[in-house]
């Protein structure tokens, strides 16, 4: 499918989203941004996907139209369906299920490949997904684990995550949100946020191997519509105000992590600020 298509057909596919009844622009850009990457891979009529860390499923309707009525989409991730705000990831799949794309998709929530009895035969897929998902996991050891597990079953890996390499001194303020987040999670005070495990692109190039996959291509992504960057800062001040949490915390990391959310406040703007660019990695 030509990435002008698949783009035209992002409004119908963000109006078809649970999400889009309380912030249509938000999930339109969503999908716009889920829309081009997918218009860039090599997915063709037919084929069979799995998505890890599906969530809510903006990347999985995407997914499901580029694979067209004869393709299928197994989309799992590790939350409970009533995971989720002001959308639950099950009230968001019963809206995709119910809708024009329901028979091309498979939704497995509380699913972790990791799990033995979670099994594919060898080469099931023709691809397996991983999109704005891999920070959730709960160290790099698990992620690897997690890609070495998937590999017999997919022929190619499609890869994207936030660079922790900013492209512009607006940016800054995400990544220092980020980064936060990281070392609250690293000092062992767990949380329900979407940042546990922060890693640069470098990082992921140095773990393929070892998961045994070869990459074999790499480009960065247009995020300049998205507002995740305005979401993760305030998800940073939230925890930074979580007494409980911050006591926690060892008290020399305490005053570092103090220290930066001093800094994050004085370089953050109320809303607005740009988020952090993105990468993509194609492996086989």
């Amino acid at each position: 499918m030509h990435h002008s298509d698949l783009r035209a057909k992002a409004p119908a596919l963000a109006a078809g989203m649970a999400a889009a009844d309380h912030g249509p622009d938000i999930q339109l850009a969503q999908t716009r941004h889920r829309a081009a990457l997918v218009a860039s891979w090599d997915i063709t009529p037919g084929s069979t996907i799995l998505e890890l860390g599906c969530g809510q499923g903006d990347m999985t309707a995407v997914l499901a139209e580029a694979v067209g009525p004869t393709g299928r989409v197994v989309a799992t991730d590790v939350a409970e369906p009533s995971y989720g705000a002001p959308v639950t990831l099950g009230e968001s799949a019963a809206r995709i299920s119910a809708g024009p794309l329901g028979s091309r998709i498979d939704f497995r929530f509380t699913t972790d490949v990791l799990d033995p009895s979670v099994e594919f035969p060898e080469s099931t897929f023709d691809h397996v997904v991983l999109a704005h998902c891999s920070w959730y996991f709960a160290s790099l050891a698990q992620l690897r684990d997690t890609l070495a597990r998937i590999r017999p079953w997919a022929r190619r890996l499609w890869f994207t995550e936030w660079d922790l390499t900013p492209a512009s001194d607006d940016q800054l303020a995400h990544l220092l949100a980020v980064l936060i987040q990281g070392q609250i999670e690293a000092a062992g005070s767990h949380g329900q946020g979407n940042v546990r495990t922060p890693f640069s692109r470098e990082a992921l190039l140095r773990l393929l191997p070892e998961a045994g996959w070869t990459a074999d291509g790499s480009r960065p992504v247009d995020t300049e519509d998205l507002r995740d960057g305005d979401w993760e800062i305030a998800a940073c001040r939230d925890l930074t105000a979580a007494q409980e949490r911050m006591a926690a915390l060892p008290e020399p990391l305490r005053q570092l992590v103090l220290s930066q959310t001093d800094v994050l406040q004085a370089v953050a703007k109320p809303r607005g600020n740009r988020s952090l660019p993105a990468y993509t990695v194609t492996a086989r």
